[in-house]
């Protein structure tokens, strides 16, 4: 279980301190999968980088399975079990996909295993097993493959921001199916999810609303959808409209 209590972080702007969170209260319990979506800039992916160790709160706690792990970096807490995967991920020139997949794992991984985490998110194994983790592939490519690796792991909680980014429809669709396999068959497992993507939120167990830093709603998926269908929707055609407005300057 995953506890926060009286959560906050802010950064210096000018003379002062901008509040990015603030004071935020949530328990996240076992085999569940909780999405947090709102609108942009509300602190999603900042609470998201907080549980995972990659920032440092600026006050309250943070407990996982009744430990304080506030002050415990990100290595230390990726070895209790809390596995993040980035927004944008890394590259990692020298190493082969099956070697990150392996190394995710923590235990030797036949060829076979390996291709099964890279089917479940829409890539052809064979294709990849052998191809570096480097700049030769897509920022699609290396998406699906964190995620990959994020499965291998079987974390006891996985963390992803915005694993839609980069991802083409059928994609997506083995992605939601490989969310939903991991809480059904990793015991004691959560998962958390920084979407805006309706298809993400009906699969949900309980929605958390992150607004202006503070938890707006929190609930049952069947208590908190009904009221965001149609805002999650309108938010990723804005998304979609302003990548394709990039698009066309690019070109």
């Amino acid at each position: 279980m995953l506890e926060l209590k009286d959560l906050s972080f802010s950064v210096a702007e000018g003379d002062g301190q901008k509040e990015i969170l603030q004071h935020v209260d949530l328990v996240i319990p076992d085999r569940e999968l909780v999405v947090v979506t709102g609108p942009n800039g509300g602190g999603k992916s900042t609470l998201a980088r907080l549980i995972a160790g990659v920032e440092r709160p600026t006050g309250g706690k943070i407990y996982f399975h009744g430990e304080d792990i506030t002050d415990r970096s990100i290595t230390e807490r990726a070895r209790l079990g809390i596995a993040f995967a980035f927004q944008q991920p890394v590259r990692f020139k020298g190493i082969r996909v099956q070697d990150l997949l392996r190394l995710a794992s923590g235990k030797p991984l036949a060829p076979s295993d390996a291709c099964d985490y890279l089917s479940r998110v829409g890539l052809c194994a064979r294709d990849y097993l052998e191809r570096e983790v480097n700049a030769s592939l897509s920022g699609g490519e290396l998406k699906r493959i964190e995620i990959a690796s994020v499965l291998a792991r079987g974390a006891a909680l996985s963390i992803f921001d915005e694993p839609e980014a980069g991802i083409d429809l059928w994609s997506f669709q083995n992605l939601i199916e490989a969310f939903a396999r991991m809480r059904d068959e990793i015991a004691d497992s959560s998962i958390i999810v920084i979407s805006h993507q309706e298809r993400i939120l009906e699969i949900a167990d309980h929605i958390v609303v992150i607004r202006d830093g503070a938890v707006d709603r929190f609930g049952a998926r069947d208590e908190v959808l009904p009221s965001l269908i149609g805002t999650a929707s309108a938010v990723e055609s804005c998304r979609k409209g302003a990548v394709g407005r990039e698009e066309r300057l690019d070109a």
